[in-house]
Formats: structure tokens, sequence, C-alpha cells
């Protein structure tokens, strides 16, 4: 018999669907018998203080905590917010990362002794050990909730990805407004697919239309958006997929583009709908991301420009027959405005299904990385690929095939040992996930691995490095699941699945034998790679599967910088300048320790390498750096700045990967502003030709309610009553002597002055601009615009009108800036107005002019109210709480060169990415601490806090 779909219960040993075994021996890779791990590094205490940019208020504090001395200060501070558990300031409170290791090695340890997992204490020592030290070293990290939640009182979810399952009923419908909700509250995400529920073209047994699935998408948006996720302040994270031939396939499509139009209108009309303001509620459709599931019919369809049916849910006739090529083109519409919905390939997803007759796979999670049955969960784990890089004696470079694939062994086998006392928020996931087994190991760091192996990102090299490490991790992981299905039993379904499962695996091993062997870097990872998959269709036919699916590449967003990883996922470099947090505080910008790495196995000289690296420390970029070769600059190539990668670049890498993974890919094509429909349409049809199993794509500044992001100029004309006023030609000139504030600052990379001189008792009189060398064109224009203003302000002409005229005027530079109170700027002009508005504007004017400071959001954040009880609103009193103009009023945001401080005004890559490179990111500010998130597969990742923005 073979392991019951309830699971063994909890102490008892599982029972396998072959000969018994006396379970499995485990190898020692980085230990030493008779010591501790623990005992083999320097141990450091630190204090951990986190705090709010808005503010500077303390958000988090724990002091005393105790680290490894090489861990950085970014991940000592997120493990310890994020993982320690115990109320802080109680003696149940984690202060060691000893224990917090402890806590969850050990619960896998007695979970795998309990379930017959190792031939013997020594070799559940062994396992201990060696889980402990990848821990510990950041070789591996299990998925957040892992840590959350092993080794405590609560239940013990491991899983982080749920895929749930909808019919055609009023009570499944609202099953899954309640399944989904219990999965929201503890914190993960979730997808379905709704295309069994029959479309408003259809008819009721009581003879009125359907209500469709759309409408209710309603239901679950709102309350997913009133739920949230774990009760945390960012919205739950969920995919919603429709079938690309049910009937309300078009306004699936088209909801969040008119939502969209929605937000325009009234933010036009003077609401508040910023990412978090309080009229952002009334748009719909905004917690979750959509995709359509589409067919290998309809896609040749498309291509050959031909008709493609609408069926009906209920008969599967025709309802109507549409244009595939022009519903594609819809499609692609949508995303160019507004980023959904995304793609997914139906026919690829199912071809390399192992449990197809168990169910076929109509789902995936919110990340698109998890796709398997319905009601199923996944827990994942990453490896840290940088850790497996290696220099000899003679300084050249090798990827440690060997040992990568000892620890896949050893990764594989604590996650199976999860599912034997795993919780699950419901019975049907716990049935189909203890039946199935899922698994998700999967990496971090690829792009720093490419580039210090000194490969670009899209290069034929870059590629085969990938594949193949993606081939080996994928094909070990099964040759585990061999062996562990020889000791403790295949999964439950494998009996059923068994001739598909194997052709599955045979289909890998026959990918990985076609695939293009590069360089001397890749060749041996494919030959070990081809080893473990000739080992994985023998042993499989032996002993079957413990696991139904090994395999993903997902986000890595938190457990990357529990890693000190500089990449997520499958991403490439963010940039070639990053920030890093020291110890005692304080910050400082340091150029990638792969930049050194890639210029020595270029074949650069140690002289040459610190000339290089200086430059790139001094511009952000490799332009032009002194000895660096142009045919070398591909390999510096990263997601943002004048050299990024191109849309088809990331499409590519996807392809070089999923041929070697059980699931598929988490991550976002990004496509620069001037992309056109067009351009989207042919990543989709692309994506399908190089047999990816999902893509979304993201153009540049596509969405609207962009976090902090300003109204539009006219916003505040609607909002305003109209005033008809009669004035004289008359000028009002100022004394000779009359105050003012003198304000530095920086838009987008681009730095200037502002001096505003007021009248002593009535306002403000003359604003002087200074930007560029004098006698340019942009000094000169600068000028003229100042007189203009100022001759208009002693005419008599409002500021509140200047503002209103002025405010959310877009050219460049624009970006974010060095003013806390105006995050971002869509100009030079925009951030003057504002920074006016905010200091000589009384607050019930700027109020309806949409304009607040970052105090007043806080407080609005806080108590619902941006007023305080005991505001001051003269000028007067404003005048006198703005910053004395010495140092140049507010600081600029400085950057100094590599190893140098950096002002306390940047607070992660992200920002000081956008303010070398004069760019800016098109991404959410965290609602923990505010700082700017960067991407991570499809969802976004702060770097100050660790928070994600998806489920991982």
């Amino acid at each position: 018999m073979t392991e019951t779909t309830s699971g063994p219960a909890r102490g008892s040993r599982a029972k396998g669907g072959g000969k018994a075994s006396k379970g499995l021996r485990i190898e020692r890779v980085h230990t030493t018998p008779g010591v501790h791990p623990y005992d083999e590094v320097t141990w450091v205490r630190r204090d951990v203080v986190m705090t709010n940019w808005r503010d500077g208020s303390v958000n988090f504090e724990q002091r005393g905590v105790e680290f490894p001395d090489f861990w950085s200060v970014n991940a000592v501070n997120i493990v310890t917010s994020k993982y320690f558990r115990g109320a802080v300031g109680t003696p149940q409170r984690e202060k060691s990362l000893k224990q917090l290791i402890d806590r969850v090695v050990r619960s896998y340890r007695a979970a795998g002794e309990q379930n017959g997992y190792f031939a013997s204490q020594e070799d559940a020592e062994v396992f201990e050990h060696e889980l402990a030290y990848a821990v510990l070293h950041q070789i591996f990290a299990f998925n957040s909730p892992v840590w959350f939640n092993v080794g405590t009182q609560q239940p013990q979810q491991v899983s982080a990805c749920f895929i749930l399952s909808v019919d055609d009923s009023m009570e499944s419908i609202l099953d899954w407004y309640k399944e989904e909700g219990m999965i929201f509250k503890g914190g993960s995400g979730a997808g379905l697919n709704l295309s069994r529920i029959r479309s408003s073209k259809e008819l009721l047994s009581s003879g009125g239309n359907a209500s469709g699935p759309v409408s209710f998408m309603r239901g679950a948006d709102a309350s997913a958006g009133t739920i949230k996720s774990g009760g945390a302040t960012r919205r739950a994270a969920k995919m919603v997929v429709l079938d690309v031939d049910h009937p309300d396939v078009e306004a699936f499509i088209e909801t969040k583009v008119k939502e969209e139009e929605k937000v325009r209108a009234l933010r036009d009309a003077g609401f508040d709908m910023d990412l978090g303001g309080e009229d952002i509620a009334s748009v719909q459709y905004q917690n979750a991301n959509n995709s359509v599931r589409v067919t290998d019919e309809f896609m040749k369809a498309a291509e050959a420009g031909a008709k493609f049916p609408l069926r009906s849910r209920m008969t599967g006739e025709t309802v109507e027959e549409v244009d595939a090529r022009s519903l594609l083109h819809k499609m692609a519409e949508a995303a160019h405005a507004c980023a959904d919905p995304g793609i997914q390939y139906d026919d690829i997803i199912n071809r390399w299904h192992t449990s197809p007759e168990s169910g076929r796979i109509t789902a995936s999670n919110p990340c698109s990385e998890y796709m398997h049955l319905d009601n199923s969960s996944c827990n994942l784990a990453s490896l840290n690929l940088m850790k497996f890089l290696r220099d000899d004696d003679e300084g050249n470079q090798s990827f440690d095939a060997e040992r990568f694939a000892k620890v896949v062994e050893l990764v594989i086998t604590a996650m199976d040992i999860s599912i034997c006392f795993a919780d699950f928020p419901t019975q049907k996931i716990g049935d189909t996930t203890r039946a199935f087994r899922q698994l998700g190991i999967g990496y971090a760091n690829l792009g720093a691995l490419l580039m210090a192996t000194g490969h670009a990102y899209d290069s034929d090299g870059g590629r085969a490095l990938a594949g193949a490490v993606t081939s080996l991790m994928t094909g070990t992981s099964y040759k585990r699941s061999a062996e562990l299905a020889a000791a403790v039993g295949p999964y439950d379904g494998y009996a059923r699945n068994a001739d598909a499962h194997q052709r599955v695996m045979t289909q890998h091993a026959d990918a990985n034998t076609e695939a293009p062997r590069v360089d001397d870097l890749d060749t041996p990872v494919w030959a070990a790679a081809t080893e473990a998959w000739q080992d994985v269709v023998r042993m499989g036919k032996k002993h079957g599967f413990r696991n139904a699916q090994a395999s993903v590449l997902a986000p890595t967003g938190t457990i990357g910088l529990m890693m000190d990883c500089d990449t997520t996922g499958v991403e490439p470099d963010l940039a070639l300048v990053k920030f890093k947090k020291l110890v005692g505080g304080g910050s400082m910008q340091i150029v990638n320790n792969t930049v050194p790495k890639a210029l020595k196995r270029l074949g650069y000289q140690p002289e040459q390498v610190e000339a290089i690296v200086e430059h790139i420390s001094e511009h952000g970029n490799v332009l032009d750096a002194p000895g660096l070769r142009p045919a070398h600059y591909e390999v510096f190539d990263c997601a943002m700045g004048e050299r990024s990668i191109s849309p088809m670049g990331h499409v590519r890498m996807m392809a070089a990967a999923q041929p070697f993974l059980s699931g598929a890919i988490s991550k976002t094509v990004n496509m620069p502003s001037t992309s056109t429909v067009e351009d989207v349409q042919e990543i989709y049809l692309q994506g399908w030709r190089l047999g990816t199993k999902a893509l979304a794509v993201y153009v540049e500044n596509s969405k609207v309610g962009q976090p902090l992001s300003a109204k539009r100029k006219d916003s505040a004309e609607a909002a305003e009553p109209e005033k008809v006023v009669e004035y004289r030609p008359v000028r009002n000139r100022l004394p000779k002597g009359r105050p003012g504030i003198t304000t530095s600052f920086t838009v987008g990379g681009a730095e200037g002055y502002m001096t505003a001189n007021s009248y002593p008792d009535d306002g403000l009189g003359e604003v002087f601009l200074k930007m560029s060398k004098q006698g340019s064109t942009l000094a000169g224009m600068m000028d003229a615009f100042s007189i203009a203003v100022s001759v208009g302000l002693q005419y008599g002409v409002p500021l509140e009108t200047y503002v209103s005229k002025f405010t959310n005027m877009r050219f460049e530079p624009a970006g974010m800036t060095d003013d806390q109170d105006v995050r971002m700027a869509q100009s030079i002009v925009d951030y003057i107005f504002r920074r006016l508005a905010l200091d000589f504007l009384p607050f019930e004017t700027r109020s309806a002019l949409g304009i607040h400071s970052a105090e007043e959001r806080q407080r609005h954040l806080d108590t619902g109210s941006y007023e305080s009880s005991s505001e001051e609103m003269d000028v007067e009193g404003l005048a006198q709480s703005a910053p004395a103009p010495t140092d140049g009023g507010r600081a600029a945001v400085t950057t100094t060169r590599d190893g140098d401080a950096v002002s306390g005004q940047v607070h992660n890559s992200t920002e000081l990415v956008e303010m070398q490179l004069g760019l800016n990111a098109d991404a959410p500010l965290c609602f923990s601490c505010g700082t700017k998130m960067r991407r991570a597969g499809s969802c976004y990742l702060c770097e100050g806090c660790g928070s994600t923005s998806g489920c991982s």
C-alpha cells in the first residue's frame, strides 16, 4: 500500500509502494564528523533598528541578536524582523540565528526519523548538520512559510503556493470566496481558473442569463482587498485564469483596461487615486493578476488570421466565432495599457504534465511558477548559485556541479519530509498535496552567476549555462525522488500516471541531449545533467517517483535577501552599482562584486579592472570605460539603464530554462515605453513558439495608479471652485530686504537650486532657478521662466494658479527626487511647484490640489485624516518651519565613489540606480517602510524590509 491521501499520522512511519527499504544514507558534503557547523563560524551581536523613511519612526527594534560575522546588515535585519518568533521583549523571543535554524532543521530531522527516511541515527545527524550548514552559509533557503511556522505552536504550513478550483454552482463559488480568504489570512496567495462557470451569454435553468465569471470576480476582488494578506498593508496575491474559448473572454480581457480609464477620470476630477489613496478602493479587479489560457489551436489561428470558436461551458457547442488574430491583438492592447492579462500556453503546460490521468493543469499560483492539479499546493526552496562558482589555483572558473547536485539531493529530501507533517488551509488541498507531493526547488542569483563568469544575459553562452544548471537541478531532483520512492514509496497518484510520468522524464532527458554546448563552463555541467537524467529514466522505471513535481523558478524575494543574493530568481542584475547598509548605521555605494570577477574572466589585468570599476562607480555604466572593449559591453547589460536587456532577451532566457523545469518561471518581460501593441503581440507569439509555459509583459509607465503619483494637471482645476477675480495690472515689488528659502534638489538625476523669496507678510513674490552651466540653453530658459513667474506673482497671479497649471507637466528629466515630501516628479517644473505649494500655500488650498507632505500622508494612513488638529496653516508658520538655507537647504541626493558614504535620502539599490542613471523604475513603494521596491519575477520585493507583493 502506498501512503494514504490523508497522509501518515504524525510519528508514524511512511509506507512504500514497493519493497521496504532501510532508508537513505546521507553523505557529508560540508560538515566534519564530531564538529557542529555552529562551531566553525565567528558569531557577533548586532542591533536591529528599522525605520520608516517617511517620518523616521522606528517600526522594528531588537538589540543584541546573534549572527555569523559574514552575514550582511540587510540579511540580519530581514531575518530578525520577519522570521524570529516570539513577542519582542519577552524571554520567548528568538534572539539568535542558531535558534531559528534549530527550530526548523530539528523539526525536519524528527519528521524524517519518524517516517523512515534515514538508514540510521548517524544518517539523521548528518542530515541535520548538513541542512544547518547550508542555511547558515546562505547556500539555500526554504520559502518563507517554513521559517514562519515550522517548530512553532501554530499550524505547520510550509507551502506558499496554492491552486484552487471553482465549479458552475453558487455553492462552489461561495466556497471559493471562503477558501481564498483563508489562504490570504495566512499570508499566502492562490490562483484558479474560472472557465467552468457558464458565460453571461448562456442561460440558467430558470431561463434567465447567467452572471458570468467576470461578475463573480468582483466579489472575490473585494474580499481580497478587504482581507489583504496576512493582515498586512499589502494587497493579497491572487491569479485569475480564463480559457481563450470562453464566451466571456473579451470582457475578461477588458476588465482592467476599463478600470484604468476609471482611474484617469476620477483622478482628473480631483479624487485621491494614488496606490493606497482613500478613493482607490472604488477601482475593481486590482487585487489579482489576470491571465488568458490559450491553446495551440488558437495560436495557430491567430498566426493564420483564421476564425476561432467560443464554446458553451455547458454543452461545448460554439456560441460564436471570432477572429483569432483580433482577439490576440485585444490581449496585447490590454497588456500594453495596464500589464494585464498575461498569457498561459495550455497545450505546452499539459504536454509536460506528469499526472494527466488525475486531471488537467488549468491554473497557476499568483506568480505563475507553480502549475499542477487543482486544489493543490507547493512548497518552495531556492539555491544560491554563486555559492557554487569556484576559482582554481590558476584563477580559472568552474561551476561545482558535483557539490551542487549533492545539495540538491539534500534539499529535495528535506522538502519531501515536510509534507509528512505539514498542515494545509483546506482538506482538499491537503489531500491532493499528500497524494502527489509537489515540490518546487529552484535557484537565485542566476544574473550574478552569468555576469561573474563573463556571460551576457542575452547570449548563447549565458543561456547554455542557465539551461545546464537548470537541467542538472531538475534531473538530480527526480533522481533523488526515485531514491525516495525506493525508500518510502512513490506518490499515491503515481501508479495511475506512471506512463505519463515516464514520458515526461524522457522529454526532459531528450531536451538535455539536444541542448547546445557552448563553452568550458557549461559543457561539464551538461555532462553531469546527462548522467543524472539517465539515472532518472532507469531508476524511475524500477522504483517510480516520490514526487509528481520537483522544480520551479520562483521570485525568491525575501529568501533571496536572506541569502544575500545580488539577483532574484532568473532575473538579470538590476544595475552595476548597489546600495549596502553598514554595521552600526549608515550605508555605502559599491560596484557589484560580480563586475571584477567578470573582468578577470574576460582577461583584464588588475590595474585595468580597477580603472573600469572606478568608472562604473562614477557613471553607473560601462559606456566609455577606460580600456573596456566595446565587444564586452553586453556582459554588463542589466535590467535598468542605458544598456538594458531587450524584451526578447528575457524571453529567450525563459525558453532556455523551461524544458528543464517541472513547473514554470515567475518572470515579467519588461518592455520600453516606446513599445507598440504589435511589439507585445509579437512577444506573445514568440513565447509560444519558443515553448515557454507562461508570459507576462509590462510596458514602462503604462500603469496610471502608481504609488505617490501626482494627479493630472487639470485635476486641481476640477477640484477647486472657479474664482472670478478682477485685477488691475499693478505690480507690487518686493522690498530690498526679503525673507527667502534656498532649496537644492535632484529630479531624475538632474541637480538644481531654487531660491524662493516672499513678501514680509503676504506670501511668495519671486523665484530664481539655477540649473546647468551659465550660458547654456537650459540655464537661459530657466532664468527666463523664473522672471516670467516672478513678474506674474508680483502682478497678483495667485500661486495656486501656477501650481494647478504646472504640476503634472511631464517631460524629462523625471523620476525619483531627493525630497521626502515629493518622492516622485514628472518633470522639474512639476517638482518646483509642488515644493512651492508645500512651503507657501495654506493646508486647505494645497490639500484641494492633492499636495501633501510625507508627514501628512503618514498621518492619513494612521488616522484617516491629513490634517493635524494643532497644525498652523498660515504662510508665515510654513516659512518658519522650512529648513534654513544653510548647506544648500534640503540636501540633494549625493553619492560618492566606490566605498564612500551615500546620503540617507537613498534607501536601497533601486533608488540609488534611479538617482545615478537619472531614470524612473516603475515599481510601487513599500507600504511597510516606504522605500522603492524592485521587481522579483512577476512580483515586487522591498530590499529595505523584505516585504513582497507576491505569495512567496
